[in-house]
């Protein structure tokens, strides 16, 4: 039988063909595999963690103590000391604390970050991801959203995050975490929304409309960016629930963004204000107006005591007697839920109340509007039931001032709270609760943004001597 050779060549040909089709499957699916490793997440950490910064302040603590309190209690030791040594001895130390940011502006240098992470600090040091270091200034800050905005200089551009929203999160969606727990810089987590709208109670406040999440939000993390899978800075985590295992917590970013504008504009946020005074509704009272049990589960509701006037409540309908449910989409149920909406919702814009009047209801819109000077005066004078002046040189020689700096009481209502305790024309009002009180315009500063408070702590100048008393409003 004689040999073909040409006859073997398609074959070969064949062979050489499979074997080139599966190197290039082998190769091209080894090029999948790598890709697939780029997830999204590792797309958004890329893209924001340069944005993300080290929050580092410093606070220097001044203590007075013993450093013979140990021998203390045997009579020759006390009188041994008492003679030789100065008991106290004021000793200088250095508190620091870390935290996170964010930045959101990178042309004007602005970091958003938690407002306790701030707070009581002398000195605050920014470190970017590439080691750059900065010194940074607080622009403003607000204790109650805990939120503060932090300005650094720089000569190049900064990186930055994209502002998301809030409004579309989905139950279940994947989050991402950035931050620096336990001083581990730049450290990543993720996890799922958990759940909404979330309050949180602390020793000393409420935080409300929380996002929950089970990503990982330690000390250190405070401040630092919530994202999406896309990179968009949807909220702003903090540990105020240090308790928890596997619960962490994050501001809304909706929520923050009326919050930042006004630090960055004013310095403070600017409460919003339609003009009413409210009061909770009983249940005795909801029976009375025939308020629907399914309502009062739903809302709960309060009642408006008096609408003021002028006020932009009183230009769109708004009764004494009302009783309100809902202030858009979220029932009110307390003083808290209804001062909330108020601060977050800029000067001019426009709410919608849902009211239950003559057993039915009925919606109103009130345009938002900032809170009236006149009108603050007018209020001082009802809750405090004093009349103030600034000082001046004639009020100096009338009471022998021995300050220039605060507010002089002139007169004072026979009924009012502050007279039954013992304050009296002459006294000075140098700070009210967080407010430092140098003039007028402090003073009915302080009242439009307490008005809501039913007592104060004020700081009260007689002559040299400082004294603080709480008073009822």
């Amino acid at each position: 039988m004689i040999h073909n050779p040409n006859r073997a060549l398609p074959g070969r040909v064949a062979g050489l063909v499979f074997i080139l089709f599966t190197f290039l499957f082998v190769v091209a699916d080894v090029r999948a595999e790598n890709i697939s490793r780029e997830s999204p997440v590792v797309k958004a950490v890329r893209k924001i963690g340069p944005a993300v910064v080290n929050i580092s302040s410093r606070q220097e603590v001044r203590q007075r103590t013993n450093p013979f309190s140990g021998f203390s209690g045997h009579p020759f030791f006390d009188s041994f000391f008492k003679d030789f040594f100065d008991p106290d001895v004021e000793r200088h130390y250095q508190r620091a604390s870390l935290g996170s940011g964010v930045i959101i502006d990178g042309h004007r240098g602005y970091i958003l970050t938690n407002a306790h992470v701030v707070e009581k600090t002398g000195t605050i040091d920014v470190v970017l991801k590439d080691e750059r270091e900065f010194r940074a200034q607080i622009v403003g800050a607000d204790p109650d959203a805990d939120l503060a905005v932090l300005r650094i200089e720089s000569d190049d551009p900064l990186p930055s995050v994209e502002m998301g929203s809030n409004k579309d999160l989905m139950i279940g969606e994947t989050v991402i975490a950035i931050g620096n727990p336990f001083g581990f810089s730049h450290t990543v987590t993720t996890g799922v929304i958990s759940a909404m709208n979330r309050s949180v109670r602390t020793d000393d406040r409420v935080y409300r409309d929380f996002i929950q999440t089970d990503a990982s939000i330690n000390p250190g993390n405070s401040g630092g960016p919530l994202l999406n899978i896309n990179g968009d800075l949807i909220g702003i985590n903090t540990a105020v629930y240090a308790k928890a295992q596997g619960i962490g917590f994050a501001i809304p970013i909706d929520r923050a963004k009326k919050i930042i504008s006004d630090l960055i504009q004013y310095g403070e946020v600017i409460q919003s204000w339609i003009g009413l005074i409210i009061q909770p509704l009983d249940d005795d009272l909801a029976r009375y107006l025939k308020i629907p049990d399914r309502l009062r589960r739903k809302n709960g509701g309060m009642l408006v005591k008096e609408v003021l006037s002028p006020s932009p409540a009183r230009k769109a309908g708004v009764r004494n007697g009302d009783i309100i449910l809902s202030i858009g989409y979220r029932p009110i149920a307390s003083r808290a839920d209804y001062q909330a909406i108020l601060k977050e919702t800029r000067t001019g814009h426009t709410l919608s109340l849902t009211l239950w009047r003559d057993s039915k209801q009925i919606k109103i819109e009130v345009k938002t509007a900032q809170f009236p000077e006149k009108l603050a005066e007018r209020l001082a004078q009802k809750n405090f039931g004093v009349t103030v002046g600034d000082i001046t040189p004639n009020n100096q020689r009338r009471y022998g001032l021995q300050t220039e700096k605060g507010v002089v009481i002139l007169e004072m209502d026979r009924q009012a709270y502050l007279t039954r305790i013992g304050v009296r024309p002459g006294d000075v009002i140098r700070q009210i609760d967080e407010i430092t009180i140098n003039d007028l315009k402090d003073y009915y500063k302080a009242v439009a943004r307490y008005r809501h408070k039913s007592s104060l702590v004020i700081l009260l100048q007689r002559q040299d001597q400082l004294y603080y008393l709480t008073a009822k409003i």
